[in-house]
């Protein structure tokens, strides 16, 4: 079901239920109504894993005794998926044997429940992992939060450009990468100080966060340089992103710093269908224009006329600027 442009985004958390019974499903949804969650169903092994690919449950649900595809091989495949893996899975079975919750638990489950249960005890204990996993995803994303500017960090544009390249590729969407430069940067501390270098650096992340679609990553990629993932966004509309940027960084004014005029380069590299390419790959013609953007006088976007792949794009004879 598509959400209308101007509802709400629903944050509560997402429980997939994964049962070949559609009556133990229903049976639970009633149970769980009160419950400030969304509940979904997967009625098998393989509807199961595509499932979690595309909705990316916060907690799983997961009946051990399954035809074809059981339980046990789901939970294998959920712990070795780099998607996936984090996902706290709670397995549900009628056996009590402690070989078989040694398994689970060996396999990466976060509880085992023994059919039949007590609805209050599932509630808790559904309640319990869901917490952790609020708990867990917030030190994570603190960790991967850039102190200067709260902008993402590199270890989060490591991880994400790599994922969402994988996504690219997967459903075959458009995808694009930029990297930006503060010109002259190193001059900037040596006339005004480190604290006005610093302000200069808060001033652009700001700058790129209010000028980014919600889609975008905007990240601190190393000193001066910062870097935007920008998905189901082809060259020319990263063009146009950055562009937008450049202006507004160009037009920021510096009351404190007279005479202060900050500007920024950009490389930008993008494909509507990207091949297998690397995400080092993507990273290394984005630096190329980048470099480019410097080498023809900076303050300019510098596109890429071929992908990381090295496909030339659609009209494309040489590298396009921007000033």
């Amino acid at each position: 079901m598509s959400i209308e442009a101007n509802q709400p985004t629903d944050t509560r958390p997402l429980v997939l239920v994964v049962d070949d019974t559609p009556d133990v499903f229903r049976l639970l949804k009633v149970k769980l109504r009160h419950e400030a969650i969304r509940v979904e169903h997967a009625r098998g092994g393989a509807d199961a894993m595509a499932m979690a690919h595309a909705i990316r449950p916060d907690a799983i649900l997961l009946d051990i005794d399954m035809p074809g595809m059981d339980g046990i091989e789901v939970l294998r495949l959920l712990k070795v998926d780099a998607e996936l893996h984090d996902i706290p899975v709670l397995m549900l079975s009628a056996h009590s044997s402690p070989e078989h919750k040694t398994t689970t638990f060996e396999l990466g489950a976060v509880d085992y429940i023994t059919k039949p249960f007590e609805f209050v005890e599932l509630q808790v204990r559904l309640r319990s992992a869901l917490r952790v996993r609020e708990l867990i995803a917030l030190l994570a994303q603190r960790a991967q939060l850039d102190g200067l500017t709260g902008l993402w960090n590199r270890t989060y544009f490591d991880t994400n450009l790599k994922q969402c390249l994988a996504r690219a590729v997967r459903h075959q969407h458009s995808l694009s990468l930029a990297l930006l430069d503060i010109d002259h940067f190193k001059p900037i501390n040596d006339l005004y100080g480190h604290p006005a270098g610093d302000l200069v650096l808060s001033a652009v992340a700001r700058t790129l966060q209010r000028e980014c679609r919600g889609t975008d990553s905007a990240c601190r990629y190393g000193g001066e340089e910062f870097a935007v993932i920008m998905p189901d966004t082809d060259a020319p509309e990263a063009t146009l992103v950055c562009e937008r940027i450049r202006g507004a960084i160009e037009r920021i004014d510096w009351p404190g710093s007279p005479g202060l005029r900050v500007t920024i380069s950009a490389g930008v590299v993008g494909e509507r269908a990207p091949g297998r390419g690397s995400a080092d790959a993507w990273v290394k013609e984005a630096d190329r224009c980048l470099y480019l953007a410097k080498h023809e006088g900076r303050n300019r976007v510098v596109l890429s006329p071929s992908g990381a792949s090295g496909h030339t794009q659609e009209g494309g004879t040489g590298c396009s600027a921007a000033a």
